[in-house]
């Protein structure tokens, strides 16, 4: 009995010394990775938004419910230096990857032309899903439309997106994503008036 008590002890000393190593630990490196994560965020916004100065979170909540099994994260008005809105960059989750959630950012003009997106958190197929920086991403720039769809036999429309061949979950989920933009920006921001 005195044996373990004593390994008790021991064991709790031993714990608690780790922990207190951990929280420090903690504490010396949290706000180098918030700056670290801050900036990632940045540079995406400049990304998809490479004329802005600056910019502007708003204070959105998102309605209940998800559309197009996507949600937005945040919310940010672009603007020029003199102030004046260019448009929106939104941080979007959209949940139907073939891996699990996927990340980004997305810019979009007042009149509705998407600027493009920048790929925040993606963890698809390698060599499928992963594609999406090369293969998906250059197709969102310059689009204008009220909705896009997936297409597996080339895109031939203003409205879709060519499927990245075998990893047509991981397109779908991006256009989802990008359709739940389009969704927030036309319904909630007033989107769609000229620049």
């Amino acid at each position: 009995m005195k044996n373990m008590m004593k390994d008790a002890s021991v064991l709790f000393l031993i714990t608690l010394v780790a922990g207190l190593l951990l929280g420090g630990v903690y504490e010396v490196t949290k706000d180098p990775i918030a700056k670290q994560k801050e900036l990632k965020t940045t540079r995406a916004y400049q990304e998809v938004f490479s004329d802005a100065y600056e910019f502007t979170a708003l204070e959105l909540a998102m309605p209940e419910g998800v559309y197009y099994d996507a949600t937005i994260d945040s919310t940010s008005e672009a603007k020029d230096q003199s102030g004046n809105l260019l448009g929106y960059v939104m941080v979007i989750t959209a949940h139907g990857g073939y891996n699990g959630d996927i990340q980004f950012t997305m810019g979009i003009r007042m009149d509705g032309t998407i600027n493009g997106i920048s790929l925040l958190s993606i963890a698809e197929t390698p060599g499928l899903g992963m594609q999406a920086e090369e293969v998906l991403k250059p197709q969102f720039s310059g689009k204008n439309s009220h909705q896009l769809v997936v297409t597996k036999t080339g895109a031939v429309t203003a409205d879709e997106i060519d499927a990245i061949s075998g990893a047509t979950i991981t397109s779908n989920a991006l256009v989802s994503g990008v359709n739940t933009g389009l969704d927030w920006f036309y319904s909630e921001l007033g989107g769609g008036k000229s620049e």
